[in-house]
């Protein structure tokens, strides 16, 4: 799963390799090796990531309506979603075409240049 998540993590946010590693190891140790974890024993800045994760389809958040004290609680499981960090990290980045870079210069420049011709 490790190898997966940090090449889901490379090509679902477009970051460097060390960056998607530490990510990677990082979510692995919320999870300690279960296959949920409860949301509210999540630190505020861990759920941003995880739902960061979850908008990316990386992981699955599901809700639990329990009965405690006679009041009806809903509580939330984060998962890893395997078949979209599987589907993330095999997924092969679109080609530009020859021509998207003229996309990216601002169009002043083509006035500054139209101009001197």
């Amino acid at each position: 799963m490790n190898t997966l998540l940090v090449k889901a993590l490379k090509n679902g946010f477009d970051m460097s390799k060390e960056d998607a590693v530490a990510l990677a190891e990082t979510v692995q140790k919320v999870f300690k090796k279960e296959k949920e974890v409860e949301d509210m024993s999540l630190h505020k800045d861990i759920r941003s990531i995880f739902f960061e994760l979850h908008q990316k389809n990386l992981l699955c958040l599901r809700r639990e309506e329990v009965k405690e004290k006679g009041k009806a609680i809903r509580k939330f499981y984060w998962s890893y979603n395997t078949d979209g960090i599987r589907a993330e990290a095999n997924r092969r980045p679109v080609e530009e075409s020859q021509y998207e870079i003229y996309k990216k210069i601002p169009e002043e420049a083509w006035l500054l240049h139209s101009c001197n011709t």
